[in-house]
């Protein structure tokens, strides 16, 4: 345990045992308040709670602190085995302190002798003793305080409960304290009547965590998860799951069972409330547990009608599940009481639930394909097969998981070593791709090779080992010539409704992607020709809009709206990934946006992984093209962590170049250029050529917005020569625009002129409205100044030409500033004014200050707000501002004022608009002169 709720009252040891408790301030406290009301004038209390909650701890807890206090600390506890022998737990209680008997009056004496066995003679009154005991307690406390503690009041026999319960009744006046813990749903003989009494609830969320990462740092994320979800904050069940669970699983290298398995410890907190259970009622609740639906149906369909459904009646009055009639269905009041009953039950039990189980479930195939699993005593292709084919159906609806369990169970029923190793491979390759189980993925793939070395090589094999070889070593170009080999030596025969086959050239097209160097899409077109009759219509789209949508995407739009059209009732989460990837360079991801929502979600709620990050790719870039940045930035850093979370490390240089490019358009260029810099040294090394050009694009931006038009130039012309639009490197269309101003600014009239004729002679604007925006604002900015405010308009004419905000925005801009050197200096302030208030509402704040700088050329002042600077400022902005000015960094100026450094960051985002400046170092005047204007 940790040390998360070190309690430093007065009262409480520091360093004890209450300050290695997680969760249990409140707890702690009242402890210490029962304490101090003990001694100062006597008090009984009793805490309650479900089993293994952490009552014992907290006894133990009042009891060190007690001693710690000077008390005498008399403990006991009812046993089970016990409760039928007359004050056995008063024996217990009291036995240390037999020679102060002395103390009492003879009667008292002897009933006291008596009662607890330590002499012979007629059996006393119970009130006899009652008295004797509560006077024993008094002549104690005459001497030194005196706290009672006693555990499990619910198993202690009838006679000890009456003597303690009357004496606790009787403290008042007193130096004793009475501390009881008792069971919830518990008969017991303990009357607890005018006791405090306080509910020990169970840790929430935050404090169960801490508790299992503390004892378990090592756990896989997903394993911790699902520990938490079955533990439901029992400190107990957190601490001893993790140990009924194999080296292999706490890893994640193996998948986990459907119900975990308990220790011996944790059997026993439910042991007694089931085996006193009828049989009839044991037997419904295993069925129920194994059928899993909760649906009261099921089990009157395997039992005779209603009167069959009373047996449950036991079951809910010892509180194990609860009943609602009004939906029909059943609930258990623990997740672990299911393991319980299952492990209490015998294999054949079991196998004979699975097999009625399957029979009612004729007409769902998936759940009698599993219970058929589940009943099979040794392998069985037919029921491999039938769960084979549920995996599949399980997949498509986005668990993973799921389908991962299938595949894995129906590779343990496959009679031969060939089928064996074939569903393997595929559950290795779900795993891996799709789930984000990247460890277990790597055992399932070795699982494969050693069940069958030939058929462990599979496609579905390589896919899973492509995926585990990038997010390792991140070598592009050994994952090719795997894939390619792969694909090449199959035995397919090029069949395109062979689906292992179609996966595999959707990754090797992603892997093309990734190297970024033309030489590798040559064996990927030549499969795609090879297939028989022809590749399916996603692949066919995806291979022309990707790739080199300049060349080949605008003859494929047709067959594109085709993908759209189905987007809106698509419920595959790959195919709504895939055809989000067709749009990203048509520009289309808005008619995705809804599907990829619903993966985000999905993710988020422990859904595939990998849907989760492609979701969030798209949804980053749609949300940076359009304006969103907001949003971009929260999702671009969600992306990061979920690439940590589940080992998806070669992902997330797609994540740092979002977070680059926003950083870079909102004036942070020295952050910009660190991810930058991070970007390129993890590709180069890798080959991964795509992510190296993508780095290119902050520091295009970064130049710009300080106007280094040389180094914009440069770092543009790096994608893709002026003149030319390379092949197969899509991004360069991204930054067509950034060239011809670039090379326009930098007297590079011939280049810009090449690279727009470039854009004109490819057709660039067919293929979306944004890039007809991007290549008529290009051919404005290189336009000899008569032809310029035509082409001007019509690029700003583009249908929804103002959805791409941004790139809108820069082309207004060099259009009023075309108009202010023409010295039509009215049309030039409507088409500057315009420019800065997008650019402000952005936070672009280099190309707001750049629209203000021009606007006031014009002889009209930058709209920005009047009055003072405390009118315009908050305080806590001004003394961020402040601070900034005096040279502190974010993260010094956030550790001053308790803020994240990405906060502080935020802020400077929306002070440098209100100054007017862009930049760090125009700080200092600016408030100087503000303060000026203030006086």
């Amino acid at each position: 345990m940790t040390e998360t709720c070190r309690v430093t009252s007065a009262g409480l040891p520091q360093g004890g045992l209450a300050a290695t408790l997680v969760g249990r301030e409140r707890e702690v406290a009242l402890i210490d308040a029962f304490l101090d009301s003990a001694v100062g004038g006597g008090a009984a209390s009793v805490v309650r709670g479900e089993p293994g909650v952490g009552k014992t701890v907290l006894l133990e807890v009042a009891a060190e602190a007690a001693a710690a206090r000077g008390m005498r600390v008399l403990r006991g506890s009812g046993v089970e085995f016990e409760a039928g022998v007359s004050y056995s737990g008063l024996n217990q209680l009291l036995l240390p302190v037999n020679a102060e008997f002395s103390r009492l009056r003879d009667g008292e004496r002897d009933a006291l002798t008596v009662a607890l066995g330590l002499g012979a003679g007629v059996a006393p009154e119970p009130l006899v003793v009652c008295n004797a005991t509560l006077a024993l307690l008094r002549a104690l406390a005459s001497e030194q305080p005196v706290l009672v503690v006693v555990d499990d009041v619910h198993w202690l026999d009838r006679a000890s409960a009456l003597v303690l319960g009357f004496a606790a009744r009787r403290l008042a006046g007193t130096r004793i304290g009475l501390l009881a813990a008792s069971r919830t749903g518990v008969e017991a003989f303990f009357d607890r009547g005018g006791m405090d009494q306080h509910e020990v609830q169970p840790l929430d969320s935050s404090a169960a965590a801490s508790l299992v990462d503390s004892r378990f740092p090592s756990m896989a994320s997903h394993v911790r998860g699902r520990l938490l979800a079955e533990a439901l904050g029992n400190p107990l069940a957190l601490l001893e799951l993790p140990g009924a669970l194999t080296g292999p699983q706490r890893a994640a290298q193996r998948a986990l069972p459907a119900l975990l398995p308990l220790t011996r410890r944790l059997q026993a907190l439910f042991a007694s409330r089931l085996t006193d259970l009828p049989e009839k009622t044991r037997q419904l609740l295993l069925l129920a547990i194994l059928d899993g639906s909760g649906d009261l149906r099921i089990l009157r369909a395997a039992g005779s009608g209603d009167a069959w459904l009373d047996g449950l009646v036991p079951a809910e009055r010892a509180q194990l599940v609860y009943v609602d009639e009004s939906t029909a269905r059943i609930a258990f009041r623990h997740p672990l009481i299911r393991s319980a009953v299952v492990e209490m039950s015998s294999r054949d039990e079991r196998r004979r639930a699975h097999l009625d189980l399957a029979e009612l479930l004729a007409d769902h195939p998936e759940r009698r394909a599993w219970h058929l699993a589940e009943a099979a005593v040794e392998p069985d292709e037919e029921v491999a097969a039938l769960l084979e084919q549920a995996a599949h159906r399980i997949l498509q609806r986005g668990d993973a998981v799921g389908a991962i369990a299938a595949l894995t169970r129906a590779a343990d029923l496959s009679p031969t070593g060939a089928g064996r190793a074939r569903r393997l491979a595929e559950a290795a390759y779900v795993g891996a791709e799709v789930a984000g189980e990247l460890r277990s993925a790597s055992a399932l793939l070795e699982d494969a090779r050693q069940a069958d070395p030939q058929h462990g090589d599979s496609l579905p094999a390589a896919g899973a080992a492509v995926y585990l070889l990038i997010n390792g070593d991140g070598d592009v170009s050994t994952a090719h010539r795997l894939l390619v080999g792969a694909i090449e030596t199959g035995a397919h025969g090029y069949d395109a409704g062979d689906e292992d086959l179609v996966e595999a050239l959707h990754n090797l097209l992603l892997l093309c992607w990734f190297g970024g160097r033309p030489e590798l899409w040559e064996p990927f077109y030549a499969a795609l020709a090879r297939l028989q009759p022809g590749p399916p219509h996603l692949l066919s789209v995806l291979s022309r809009t990707f790739p080199d949508p300049v060349r080949t995407a605008a003859a494929a739009l047709d067959d594109f709206e085709d993908v759209v059209a189905t987007l809106r009732d698509e419920r595959d989460p790959t195919r709504i990934m895939r055809a989000g990837t067709a749009s990203v360079y048509v520009d289309r991801l808005g008619d995705s946006r809804e599907g990829a929502w619903r993966l985000v979600q999905q993710g988020r709620e422990g859904g595939p992984a990998r849907r989760h990050l492609g979701s969030l790719m798209h949804l980053c870039l749609d949300d940076f093209v359009t304006g969103q940045w907001d949003e971009a930035q929260r999702l671009a850093d969600e992306g990061m962590a979920v690439c940590d979370a589940h080992g998806y490390r070669f992902f997330a240089w797609y994540f740092l170049y979002h977070q680059a490019i926003l950083a870079a358009v909102r004036g942070d260029g020295e952050a910009s250029q660190a991810l930058a810099d991070r970007i390129t040294r993890w590709a180069v090394p890798r080959g991964v050529h795509s992510a190296e050009l993508f780095a290119h694009h902050p520091r295009v931006l970064v130049a710009m917005g300080r106007g280094d038009f040389e180094a914009a130039y440069r770092h543009a012309t790096a994608l893709s020569p002026a003149g030319t639009l390379a092949s197969h490197v899509p991004h360069a269309l991204w930054v067509a625009f950034d060239v011809v101003e670039a090379a326009m600014r930098t007297d590079r009239r011939l280049e810009a002129s090449a690279h727009v004729s470039a854009m004109r002679d490819a057709n660039v604007a067919a293929i979306s409205p944004r890039l007809a925006l991007l290549q008529l604002g290009s051919a404005a900015v290189a336009a000899p100044d008569d032809a310029a405010p035509a082409l001007f308009e019509q690029a700003l004419a583009v249908p929804n030409a103002e959805r791409w905000q941004f790139e809108a925005a820069r082309i207004r801009l060099c259009y009023g500033e075309r108009l202010r050197r023409a010295r039509a200096t009215t049309e030039a302030r409507t088409q500057l004014a315009r420019a800065a208030e997008v650019f402000q509402s952005l936070g672009a704040h280099p190309w707001t200050a750049r629209a203000g700088n021009e606007l006031r050329a014009t002889g009209q002042s930058s709209r920005r707000p009047a009055g003072p600077l405390q009118d315009e400022l908050t305080a806590q902005e001004r003394e961020i501002a402040l601070l900034a000015a005096g040279g502190l960094s974010n993260k010094q100026i956030g550790e001053r004022l308790f803020l994240s450094h990405r906060t502080v960051g935020a802020h400077l985002y929306r002070i440098f608009p209100k100054l007017g400046i862009t930049s760090r170092a125009a700080l200092r005047d600016a408030l100087e002169g503000e303060e000026g204007s203030a006086r």
